[in-house]
């Protein structure tokens, strides 16, 4: 996949390209709305014996628009989106720069500029889709906006239990923990990539060492609490738990120091610096204060249980 980076104005013409079947959106988690919005557009370019293509946004339209500053956590960041893309057979990635100036642009200027100057014959996207100042190009006014110099695929609403698939349904089963949930929407479980970093080296002491994770990107961290999850060490993967929290037994409580620290069943190497993935697969409870470490150790141990019994039966 050719991942091209387009900062507006931009100076592509339409020699510069390939006919390309291009599907547009910002795509943040890739859930299975997009994935049939992505997947779509593969096969129709596909049929048509064209490139297939994908366009999103960077950074996130809203800290633009937004009136004050506005830090945002991912579920997929953009290297995570580059990769999932790829993986979904697409020739071309363009990844457009998300500025003042290109959020001015009216709905005809971005198609002029956006799809017809670089050689899309078909747009795929979803019902909700807009485009242009203030969004008021939508996939109803596409067809008037083409020029007859493309054609156009909507692809409807998805559900889940009768909800609509969205990355806001996503970031707030996240925000609740329910991770069991997100695996469904995203048809593969939430993913995130960091390092091993040196900790404080309590769980060894306890008889459950940890690898305390820093994370590459700023990735939505589920709610605090103790997980069921896998980690990928040099292409291996490996059942644990996670705790993500403050360690309150241990913390003063005036010390807000967020850590993700994982347990990894039957492992015993020194990973210190190993690049790593965390899949999460089920929140097993609530981030608690124990009394004493004894009563840390015995929970510890039925966490540990519990997710065990979880892997052996999936």
């Amino acid at each position: 996949m050719k991942i091209i980076t387009v900062h507006h104005p931009h100076s592509f013409k339409k020699d510069d390209f390939p006919p390309m079947v291009l599907a547009l959106g910002y795509f943040d988690g890739i859930h299975k709305g997009h994935q049939r919005v992505i997947k779509t557009a593969v096969q129709s370019a596909e049929d048509q014996h064209l490139h297939s293509a994908v366009m999103t946004f960077d950074p996130h339209p809203s800290v633009v628009l937004g009136h004050k500053h506005k830090h945002i956590h991912f579920i997929t960041p953009l290297e995570d989106k580059k990769e999932i893309i790829s993986s979904l057979g697409v020739d071309y990635l363009f990844v457009v720069r998300f500025t003042s100036e290109f959020a001015g642009l009216l709905p005809q200027e971005f198609v002029d500029q956006y799809i017809i100057n670089l050689n899309v014959r078909q747009v795929v996207a979803g019902f909700d889709y807009s485009y242009g100042r203030m969004g008021k190009g939508t996939m109803e006014t596409l067809p008037f906006h083409s020029r007859e110099r493309f054609t156009s695929i909507t692809v409807p609403k998805l559900t889940e239990e009768e909800d609509k698939i969205s990355s806001t349904l996503i970031r707030n089963h996240l925000k609740e923990g329910d991770v069991s949930k997100v695996i469904k929407l995203l048809d593969r479980p939430y993913r995130m990539k960091g390092t091993v970093i040196h900790g404080e080296k309590r769980g060894r002491k306890i008889g459950f060492p940890t690898a305390n994770i820093e994370l590459a990107h700023p990735y939505l961290i589920p709610k605090n609490g103790v997980y069921a999850v896998r980690m990928n060490i040099n292409n291996k993967w490996c059942d644990g738990v996670c705790n993500v929290g403050f360690k309150p037994t241990f913390k003063n409580p005036d010390e807000y120091s967020l850590s993700i620290e994982v347990h990894l069943f039957d492992f015993h190497s020194s990973i210190y610096g190993e690049e790593v993935y965390i899949e999460w697969y089920k929140r097993i409870r609530d981030e608690q204060k124990f009394s004493g470490i004894e009563e840390l150790i015995s929970q510890i141990q039925r966490d540990k249980d519990t997710a065990i019994t979880y892997f052996s039966g999936i």
